[in-house]
């Protein structure tokens, strides 16, 4: 009797288990499939934009900081194709990105991908900065000691930047990273999301008040027809979205399951009225993508390297895009710690670079202005008030800030920007701002 019983229950088992592996190889869950997606995207962007070793992404990138199911993440990296393809568990949730030069790496999930590349920028002319060459460091003792201080930088830091009246005057890479190595600067691309689109207010083609009808027809006939690019860009819309991380939500759906994301993003309900609540979204800012793109007859690929990168020389800039060939401005930039600076350097002179006007004449100061609806914690042009790490305002200086420590301050009352980029987590509590009052005080007047 008891061995018949055991000889049922081993059945069982193995039936329990067929089931499970075909469950997971015909019909894997989200969650998994947002690990291998995400997985498969940060591998492809840092060895075909970055040239780093794909092993190493892996481990340190994507394994190490993350949920525990990631470590049972496996890749294949085919450089002939350029694509990589991320599996858990050796073969289930397979997911693949794919690598185009210009435009990054994109997951591509049901839709075909375009064949759309972009060449290679021109090299940088000579004197480019606002101060001639760019780099002029400081051998000050000061400054060097708070640069050479750790906790300052914070664990897991890759890049420091200084620029002190538009000369970089000091710079720290950690071990494996250096002047030249693109790097993600996650939520900070919003800031330039807004830049992109003050190009085309500058350039007679859109207006902060235009709403988003146009590129989303179905918004006509509720209470989204009335909000507007300022809305967007204030984030305060009034639309429904959920940006937690830690699960499957609207933002990782967004960004890991969805070949046209903005078209996603447009499909939140409105749940307030506009300019009522602050709601930080990631999908706003993609959204607000497809409304530039649009505005433009090619597409827009092109655009953000021809009105703002080449202009301010930006040269390794790449944003990157999903199937659909919308930009996704809310999260996908990599560049060099220098370029993050020069950006944040042409927000520091209001626009202008070199004498030419990048961004309309008061459109980085309506940038700077706090937004009502978010107690004085965030600016009208996607930038932060509060400073990293939940820290309140800190003298004029306004924020971009990135996911897992990304920042760059931009400090009006000193003539200085400072770019901080690594791999930290915030469950380690860091923030950048003793960092930048270290660096403030160090430079002095």
């Amino acid at each position: 009797m008891f061995s018949k019983v055991l000889k049922m229950t081993g059945g069982a088992v193995v039936l329990g288990g067929v089931a499970l592996i075909g469950y997971l190889w015909f019909a894997p869950p989200d969650l998994l499939k947002v690990g291998t997606n995400y997985s498969a995207k940060i591998v492809c962007s840092n060895v075909f934009i970055a040239g780093r070793a794909p092993g190493e992404v892996l481990a340190v990138d994507v394994q190490a900081p993350g949920h525990p199911l990631l470590g049972q993440i496996s890749i294949k990296v085919d450089r002939d194709a350029q694509t990589v393809t991320a599996r858990i568990f050796q073969f289930f949730a397979p997911a693949t990105s794919q690598f185009r030069q210009g435009l990054g790496c994109t997951n591509v999930h049901e839709a075909d991908l375009s064949n759309q590349t972009l060449s290679a920028p021109d090299p940088l002319p000579d004197g480019l900065w606002p101060n001639g060459n760019d780099v002029a460091l400081s051998q000050d003792s000061k400054l060097q000691n708070v640069m050479l201080n750790d906790s300052l930088v914070g664990e897991g830091f890759r890049a420091v930047v200084v620029v002190r009246k538009g000369r970089i005057i000091a710079e720290r890479y950690a071990d494996g990273f250096d002047a030249d190595t693109p790097l993600l600067g996650w939520s900070m691309t919003k800031t330039v999301t807004a830049g992109l689109i003050g190009t085309l207010i500058e350039a007679g083609q859109m207006s902060l008040s235009d709403t988003l009808v146009d590129s989303f027809p179905d918004w006509a006939g509720d209470a989204r027809r009335g909000i507007t690019v300022a809305d967007m860009l204030a984030m305060t819309s009034g639309l429904q979205w959920d940006e937690e991380y830690g699960d499957v939500s609207d933002v990782t759906r967004m960004l890991y399951l969805r070949d046209d994301m903005a078209e996603f993003a447009a499909g939140r309900v409105a749940e307030s009225s506009i300019g009522m609540n602050f709601n930080y979204s990631s999908g706003t800012s993609t959204t607000l993508s497809r409304v530039w793109q649009n505005k433009l007859g090619d597409g827009g690929l092109s655009y953000p390297q021809n009105a703002l990168f080449a202009p301010i020389g930006m040269t390794s800039a790449v944003v990157e895009t999903d199937v659909s060939d919308t930009f996704i401005g809310s999260s996908y930039m990599y560049a060099t710690a220098r370029d993050w600076a020069r950006y944040g350097q042409l927000l520091l002179q209001k626009g202008v670079w070199k004498g030419s006007r990048i961004l309309p004449e008061g459109y980085v100061d309506w940038m700077f202005e706090p937004v009502d609806a978010s107690d004085g914690k965030y600016a009208k042009g996607h930038l932060w008030l509060e400073a990293p790490g939940g820290f309140p305002p800190f003298e004029d200086a306004v924020w971009l800030q990135g996911h897992d420590g990304q920042s760059i301050g931009i400090f009006p009352s000193h003539n200085m920007v400072i770019v901080r980029l690594g791999l930290t987590p915030s469950r380690l509590g860091y923030s950048s701002l003793p960092l930048a009052k270290e660096l403030i005080s160090a430079a002095g007047s």
